[in-house]
């Protein structure tokens, strides 16, 4: 019989709840303790209809819980510390994107995962959804080059304004989120990045000097292949056009077409960012005479996995890589390569310049 494996989950917010409620419904993990610094931990708790032991102080939990495994969904900034405390503790380790908040950060991660022999396994949570992998399977039926356009701006306001400007004390929008679709297009194309250019803007005091809450990139890869995403976060945001995930190519386009997860006032709704609901294609064959040969298709996806079984997926990937001994050579390669890209991104913001890569 499979050894239970005991996991200390580290960040009580949105994501950590998630990820706790996956671990309380999966009878192979059992959580030995929850850690944060406010009171949400205590409502974790509640929610979860459960008594585990709640901790203020990262190290005093890990000392005291023991635990197999530690799964780590705080800010960025502390990602690095984190989880090489945890890994020399002997713990694997499931994290939330980005890595960590520097390259050299999230490569020293990696370094530590191989030395110690332990998992280490990054959240990217749309490599785990089917309607995110049709669309990348049809994109690799359009021809190349293909230009992807890509964006999530978020119309925060309330809690998720206060979780923004919390992350934008060591990130900006194009960093924190854009990892997620720069891994998309690199899946998409297959192909190396060449450079990268981008711009941003501050549009609030509230958040520090050096950052901004609204950035644009583009991507130039080797095969042609070209791409933008935008993010921008914050009460100023416009929601008119928030949610872009589009793709075309010598052969047609293929759209994500989130009709009600991309209606007003949703652009800061977690469920609305992974929410797909259907996949228009569009086959760009013409006849003599210049017209369609074929009707765009439709494909529906109504059996999609919500917010949480997205972070259930997760967690049965974590377990496998675990209880398998699973290579995770190429995962930890991808999760280093779409942060640099988001980095140099970053750097041609700050610095207007283009950036090699």
């Amino acid at each position: 019989m499979t050894q239970t494996i005991r996991i200390l989950v580290v960040g009580c917010g949105n994501m950590g709840a998630s990820h706790a409620t996956a671990y309380h419904q999966m009878p192979d993990f059992e959580i030995c303790g929850l850690v944060a610094r406010g009171d949400s931990k205590q409502k974790l708790n509640e929610r979860l209809g459960s008594d585990y032991p709640i901790f203020d102080d990262y190290e005093i939990a890990l000392s005291s819980s023991k635990p197999d495994a530690v799964c780590i969904s705080t800010y960025p900034d502390t990602h690095e510390k984190m989880a090489l405390k945890a890994l020399e503790a002997g713990c694997h380790v499931f994290i939330e994107k980005p890595l960590a908040d520097t390259v050299f950060g999230s490569q020293h991660i990696i370094d530590a995962a191989k030395r110690t022999g332990k998992k280490v396994v990054v959240g990217y949570i749309l490599r785990h959804h089917p309607s995110w992998e049709r669309f990348i399977e049809e994109a690799h039926k359009l021809g190349k080059p293909l230009v992807m356009r890509m964006n999530l701006n978020q119309q925060s306001h309330g809690y998720m304004w206060d979780v923004h400007k919390n992350l934008m004390e060591s990130l900006s929008p194009i960093v924190d989120c854009g990892v997620h679709y720069i891994d998309v297009m690199c899946q998409m194309t297959r192909s190396k990045p060449l450079t990268v250019t981008a711009i941003g803007a501050r549009l609030t005091d509230e958040i520090p000097s050096s950052n901004y809450n609204y950035g644009q990139l583009q991507i130039r890869f080797e095969d042609g292949s070209v791409g933008w995403y935008e993010a921008g976060w914050g009460p100023m945001i416009s929601d008119n056009a928030f949610f872009i995930k589009d793709v075309f190519g010598p052969k047609g386009a293929v759209s994500i077409q989130a009709k009600s997860a991309g209606a007003a006032g949703k652009s800061d709704n977690v469920d609305s960012h992974t929410k797909t609901e259907s996949i228009k294609i569009h086959h760009a064959e013409i006849d003599e005479n210049n017209n369609f040969i074929h009707e765009d298709q439709w494909i529906d996806m109504t059996d999609e996995p919500d917010h949480q079984e997205l972070c259930n997926r997760e967690q049965r990937f974590f377990l496998k890589a675990i209880q398998t001994d699973m290579d995770l050579t190429d995962h930890l390669d991808d999760a280093i390569n779409s942060l640099r890209i988001a980095f140099a991104c970053d750097e041609s913001v700050k610095t207007g310049k283009m950036v090699d890569l």
